[in-house]
């Protein structure tokens, strides 16, 4: 394993979605995060000096940076991908041989195209993890 012990480069991340039933590179992705979390069920009682709690359920959303391709097939199913099946997403922080890689089924819960008269044309999508996030050392 060639797990990464510096400091992470952005510039080398890639971001690969499901493209009927192929897992496809996103062209032009320019940031990428994703945000894992877990509940806190609180078990405290009367009578108790300090609240106590237990570990519930976990949850992960992110979203994604591009600058707009149009001619880009991993693009256009993000692009489709709100009110569709989850389909399946890998992110390589720091590329695909080096680190770690985080895989997971996600839902599309929005995509915007943005564009103003002074920069290039870019989206946005934001995704819900179904499931758990894999974390593998490469």
């Amino acid at each position: 394993m060639a797990t990464n012990t510096a400091t992470y480069a952005g510039t080398s991340g890639v971001a690969m979605f499901d493209v009927g039933g192929s897992i496809t590179t996103v062209a032009s992705v320019t940031a990428f995060s994703i945000d894992n979390s877990g509940d806190a069920l609180e078990t405290t009682v009367m009578g108790s000096s300090a609240r106590t709690y237990v570990a519930g359920l976990t949850n992960a959303t992110g979203t994604m940076s591009l600058l707009w391709r149009d001619d880009d097939a991993a693009q256009a199913a993000l692009f489709s991908g709100p009110g569709a099946a989850a389909a399946s997403l890998q992110l390589y922080p720091s590329g695909r041989t080096t680190g770690i890689s985080l895989s997971g089924e996600v839902i599309i819960t929005s995509h915007s195209i943005d564009v103003g008269l002074d920069g290039a044309v870019t989206s946005e999508c934001a995704f819900q993890v179904t499931g758990a996030i894999t974390k593998a050392d490469l």
